[in-house]
């Protein structure tokens, strides 16, 4: 058997009920079958050091099996020996259990006609995506009967999303289950807490490639930024949800219900749009004014988005929505993410060099704009941008409550997002981590690309272009 490496078992282990949620049964130490069909987890308890062991066995289907949880192993020899006998190296894997449904290859595309953007799991870059994602799905509690077509064809990003959530709650040791159709997720933590989350895309009016697409640009005015077409975008993609009444479902009523919200409405768009969520969901904007000299953020409230419609503003200014207790958003759900995140945890790179820029967070009260960074994602400035020394799925994870709600999530149910509440009128955001990022971007060089600083970025990016127009300039 093999010892597994930190960063490889902190991805096995979400496909755990409760993800890295062991409790007071700390993992001592991972070993896996030469095959990678099996893994051993030997647990030593906090309080009085007994030693345990937990055996996953992959089924027929790839999905995970638990069949082995022992306590009160003698020593550490005795756990090792243990786990060489329950791994049963060589031996046929795990038989689907009757009744259960037998999980579809994801890479069976079944002689459907894939989209270009899951045809890019097959590029050597992004070899540790299409990793990581099937890992994901195969950890999935009951997924969607469609879900490997849907992610192979055209709901690649909603099935993207509902395997990154999985991630960030499992990341956080809470109990993910998938009992019921509809919403998409039950989640619980340790103390008792639950939640129910649907999770949904907002998508463009019509379809675009997204493959090769030219990123959106930011809308230069402030109201359109705050009030425009992507705020009335996300009206229309939380609106429709709501009117399916989740939150009077028996199995929902009496608690917390949230919508998990990713953005793909247009490409790239996820970089600036998380302000029109803030200006839809609470009504408000933030302009630049002057005091004392300074340049500083100043907010305002509005009534209606921008637009012919005259969408109302403020989903969450009354309790007429009651029933919605918040929405979670990150503005990172991409194939990058998922790079980074095998990166960070020490997988091969298949690149040269894999380079994030962007801006972090300024804490500082009234900051009018991000701190700005540009780092090798290999690096280990880059990694210790986080106390566990890795990229966290959270890290951009944010959750805007409803004041108004019916059923308030709990913040404690949700530990290591960034929560934004009103406290004594006014908007607070209570962070997790340290390190906030803004907004991002991701870029893959080749190894003897110098590192760009953010500030020398405008001409790597001319070179770049000047390159490729060489390169594609006929021969005369």
């Amino acid at each position: 058997m093999i010892e597994v490496p930190l960063g490889r078992f902190d991805i096995y282990a979400l496909a755990l009920p409760h993800g890295h949620g062991f409790g007071d049964r700390i993992p001592h130490e991972a070993w896996e079958a030469d095959d990678g069909k099996a893994l051993a987890i030997i647990t030593r308890h906090a309080d009085h050091g007994d030693l345990g062991l937990i055996v996953m066995r992959r089924r027929t289907d790839g999905v995970w099996a638990r069949t082995c949880d022992l306590l009160g192993l003698a020593d550490i020899d005795t756990a090792r020996d243990r786990a060489r006998v329950e791994l049963r190296e060589g031996e046929p894997p795990e038989q689907v259990p009757s009744g259960i449904q037998r999980r579809t290859a994801l890479y069976d595309v079944e002689g459907r006609e894939p989209s270009e953007i899951f045809k890019m799991l097959t590029a050597k870059s992004h070899r540790n995506v299409a990793w990581l994602l099937n890992q994901l799905y195969l950890s999935l509690p009951r997924p969607d009967r469609n879900w490997a077509a849907d992610c192979q064809t055209g709901n690649f990003h909603t099935r993207l999303w509902e395997a990154q959530l999985l991630a960030s709650f499992r990341e956080q040791g809470l109990l993910v289950t998938q009992p019921m159709e509809f919403p998409d997720f039950r989640i619980e933590n340790r103390k008792g807490g639950t939640a129910w989350v649907e999770a949904v895309t907002a998508n463009p009016q019509e379809r675009f490639e997204p493959v090769g697409a030219m990123p959106s640009i930011q809308p230069e005015e402030n109201e359109e930024l705050f009030f425009g077409t992507a705020a009335l975008r996300f009206a229309k993609t939380i609106g429709s949800k709501l009117q399916r009444r989740y939150a009077e479902m028996d199995h929902v009523a009496g608690h917390p219900f949230a919508i998990a919200l990713a953005d793909f409405h247009a490409p790239g768009s996820m970089v600036w749009s998380r302000e029109a969520l803030l200006g839809y969901l609470y009504g408000f904007g933030a302009e630049a004014i002057e005091i004392d000299g300074k340049r500083v953020a100043a907010g305002y409230e509005v009534e209606r988005l921008l637009g012919p419609s005259e969408f109302p503003a403020g989903l969450f200014r009354d309790d007429v929505h009651a029933e919605l207790s918040a929405v979670i958003f990150t503005n990172a759900c991409a194939l990058s993410k998922f790079n980074r995140v095998a990166l960070s945890r020490g997988m091969q790179s298949h690149v040269g060099r894999y380079v994030r820029y962007g801006r972090f967070y300024d804490r500082n009260p009234g900051a009018l704009e991000g701190i700005p960074f540009c780092l090798d994602v290999l690096s280990d400035e880059y990694r210790t941008l986080w106390p566990q020394g890795w990229e966290p799925w959270c890290a951009e994870l944010e959750v805007f409550h409803n004041p108004f709600a019916r059923h308030p999530l709990p913040t404690e149910l949700l530990p290591e997002a960034s929560h934004w509440l009103e406290v004594d009128g006014a908007m607070d955001c209570r962070h997790y981590y340290d390190t906030g990022i803004l907004w991002s971007r991701s870029l893959i060089m080749a190894a003897d690309d110098p590192m760009p600083t953010y500030e020398t970025l405008p001409a790597w990016f001319e070179d770049l272009a000047r390159r490729r127009a060489a390169r594609e300039m006929p021969d005369t």
